[in-house]
This record gives C-alpha cells, sequence and structure tokens, in this order.
C-alpha cells in the first residue's frame, strides 16, 4: 500500500536520505526538506496523507508548533514525530500536540513505514519499547551531568557511537577508516557529522565532552578485531 508523504527534518541529508528510503518502497514522497519550521507550509501545499517530521528536541518551547497549524488546519492529516528516546517529555510533547506517532529517530525504514501505516489509518503509532524506555526514564529521572550524557547518546546512531570511542581512543583518520572498512574521506565525513550532533568544534572538545558527561557509559562497545 503506497502512502503520500511528506518528509521535513531540521537536517536536510537526513530528510532527503528518508525520502529517497521511500521513494524506493513505493511510497509517493510530494515534498522533502529543511528546517522543521517548513512543515507546515509543506504540509498546507501538498496534502498529504502523512507528514513525517524529525526533531532532535521535541520537547523544547516552539519545537511542536508545525504539528499544532498541521492539525488546526489540516487534520487529517497523519503526523508521525521522528526523535530521541528515552525523553518522555518529548513524547508527550509530540502527542499533546496533536502527533499520531513519535518512533525513534535511528528506526530502520520498516518500522518507520509501519508508523506511517498505522497512523494513516488513525491509530497511535508508537512501540511498546519506546514506551517503556520513556516511561522508565519518567520514573527514575537522571540529573546532572549523568542527564546530558544520555540526552547525547540517543542521538547517535550506532555508526557514529563506534566514531566517537575511537576518537576517545586517540585514533586519527586513518586507523578510523581502517577500523570501520571506509575510505578516508568517508570517516571524515563520520566524524564531521558527530562533531555537529554534539555541538563541538574539534575532536578533543567531542572527546572531552564525552568524558565529562559519562557518554561513554550509555554507548555500547563493539568488538574491536
Amino acid at each position: 500500500m503506497s502512502v503520500r508523504v511528506v518528509v521535513v527534518d531540521d537536517r536536510r541529508l537526513v530528510a532527503e536520505a528518508l525520502a529517497s528510503a521511500l521513494r524506493v518502497r513505493g511510497h509517493r514522497v510530494l515534498g522533502a526538506g529543511a528546517p522543521v519550521s517548513r512543515a507546515a507550509d509543506l504540509v498546507v501545499g501538498k496534502q498529504p496523507d502523512v507528514c513525517l517530521l524529525g526533531s532532535l528536541e521535541p520537547d523544547a518551547p516552539g519545537a511542536l508548533d508545525p504539528v499544532l497549524r498541521i492539525r488546526r488546519e489540516c487534520p487529517r492529516v497523519a503526523v508521525v514525530v521522528l526523535g530521541p528516546v528515552p525523553r518522555p517529555r518529548g513524547v508527550a510533547a509530540a502527542f499533546a500536540a496533536g502527533a499520531r506517532g513519535y518512533v525513534r529517530h535511528d528506526e530502520r525504514i520498516d518500522g518507520v513505514e509501519r508508523a506511517m501505516f498505522r497512523a494513516k489509518a488513525g491509530d497511535a503509532a508508537v512501540s511498546p519499547q519506546l514506551l517503556r524506555e520513556a516511561f522508565a526514564e519518567l520514573l527514575h529521572p537522571r540529573t546532572g551531568a549523568e542527564a546530558e550524557g544520555a540526552r547525547l547518546a540517543a542521538l547517535l546512531t550506532e555508526r557514529e557511537a563506534d566514531v566517537l570511542m575511537r576518537i576517545v581512543d586517540g585514533e586519527d583518520t586513518r586507523r578510523i577508516a581502517a577500523g570501520l572498512g571506509v575510505a578516508p574521506s568517508t570517516a571524515r565525513t563520520h566524524v564531521q557529522r558527530l562533531l555537529t550532533k554534539l555541538g563541538t568544534a574539534s575532536r578533543l572538545e567531542a572527546a572531552a565532552l564525552a568524558v565529562r558527561t559519562g557518554l561513554l557509559d550509555h554507548l555500547h562497545r563493539p568488538a574491536r578485531p
């Protein structure tokens, strides 16, 4: 079953990559763009069945204003928020704003597709695992640096987490590339994306942040050959 969908994310590359993956699976992507503030305009203009809205901080003030406008002006359009977990406030904020679904921002494409189908059908699209993680954080909240480390860990993909641990271990670009089995240019791209997500300007700063917040404690260290 094909879904007419609009994809919006604050990171244009993420929006375009997700849109491309959905097209391959036979869905009709009516628009893809950034930032999230454009979502309502795209939805009003394109009138899709579903809007996928990627937000790294859905509980930030004003982050979900586009969802409120979509609910008001295009109530038949189902919004599915892609965000980090465990962020119980983010999950709650998404549904309070009128979203019909919430999935992890790093969810596999088949999981995103299932959420689209459920949301289009009028059902709540949220996985039991995500709810368990969110409620666990709500019942046992972290504080201080530990909370920041957990928040940052939730932003990183498995590959980015591996890159960060290699940086902390002192590996240079050549060794990171060899360890990942990619070209040095690709390794540099991974490093730059990592620095952007962490809000740091250098590898040294990223390593210091990881140590200070206990970020590494929230990452799974893969086996090294």
